[in-house]
């Protein structure tokens, strides 16, 4: 059995307000093989972000966090700023959701591009801008000499974007996140940016985190799909399986949210109805049943546990879709 490049145990990021304690992650676990992809998903707070910001270590700077975070076998919670630092843009890249303000308003893309061969890869100057012209051509950028010497603002958003791709491939990382990468950007560039970012990674062989709150992003370009909800982890399968027979609750609500081109005109759109939950107030029970029809009394009282069943399909759930199943093992290791 091949050793994972990612393996995370247990992670919790915990932040302190004083609103109280905010459960940003709490108690997740998952593997990501080599040149896989995994697409996160879930509603806006539901700790997407902040999973894939601890996982780097650009969490706030009172987060606390814990459990294991594990890149072919070193645990990058336990590094130094230094240790950590080799691995930042060397092998794990991110592409965050809004280049204006990811990108430095007042350095030309040349600089912002040529910076990370230059520390990383020991690069001289005129290579590194040799470089970034190459990286420029394939994420698609016309003028690339033209577009080196200008300032982000100059550009349009998904070229913007295409410049974060750029960036974060610099260094021929061996995992990229895409945290939200197209949210900002009208529907054909999104296309675009999600092609480009599937042609690449599989170009490379690179693995992937793609993470986005739009279940239509992720269908089609991801081997797997996590369901987060409340910071948790709670369901978690092939995206084949989880689309064609989803078993938590919450990811049956997503599912059906989603409009269909093949409904009657005017049939009204699906919703969820609630809110997510306040994460400094997280108590016994499933953090979805609030807003699930399908609850009974134990959902208010018991925490459900992660259990695997067949084909290796994780869920927390104790109302499952499509009833309990016999197979079903409690998981270890994740945090519940």
């Amino acid at each position: 059995m091949t050793t994972p490049l990612l393996s995370v145990r247990d992670l919790r990021t915990h932040i302190p307000t004083p609103r109280g304690l905010v459960r940003a992650v709490e108690g997740v676990s998952f593997d990501l093989e080599r040149g896989r992809t995994l697409g996160l998903v879930g509603e806006s707070g539901s700790g997407k972000s902040m999973l894939v910001r601890s996982l780097i270590g650009i969490t706030p700077a009172r987060a606390e966090r814990s459990g294991e975070i594990r890149m072919d076998g070193e645990d990058l919670l336990r590094l130094s700023r230094a240790g950590l630092r080799r691995y930042l843009g060397r092998r794990v890249a991110m592409v965050f959701q809004d280049p204006m303000t990811s990108l430095n308003p007042v350095v030309r893309i040349g600089r912002q591009l040529t910076e990370g061969p230059v520390r990383h890869l020991g690069m001289n100057r005129r290579r590194a801008e040799e470089r970034a012209l190459e990286l420029l051509r394939q994420v698609g950028i016309p003028e690339p000499e033209r577009r080196l010497r200008q300032y982000p603002h100059q550009l349009s958003g998904g070229m913007r974007q295409r410049v974060m791709i750029a960036i974060a491939l610099a260094c021929e990382p061996e995992l990229l996140i895409a945290d939200e990468a197209t949210t900002a950007l009208d529907v054909t560039v999104q296309k675009q940016i999600l092609d480009l970012l599937s042609h690449l990674q599989r170009e490379r062989g690179m693995a992937m985190i793609m993470v986005s709150h739009d279940l239509g992003v992720v269908a089609g370009r991801t081997d797997e799909v996590a369901v987060m909800y409340g910071g948790r982890l709670v369901e978690q399968a092939t995206t084949t399986a989880l689309f064609d027979a989803p078993r938590h609750r919450y990811t049956r609500a997503l599912l059906d949210a989603i409009p269909r081109m093949d409904h009657p005109r005017g049939t009204p759109l699906r919703t969820i109805e609630g809110s997510p939950p306040d994460l400094t107030r997280t108590g016994p029970g499933c953090p979805f049943a609030p807003r699930c029809a399908a609850r009974v009394d134990a959902c208010v009282t018991t925490e459900p546990q992660l259990v695997r069943e067949d084909g290796g399909h994780t869920h927390a759930c104790l109302v499952p879709v499509g009833g309990p199943r016999r197979t079903a093992t409690a998981v270890r290791g994740a945090g519940t």
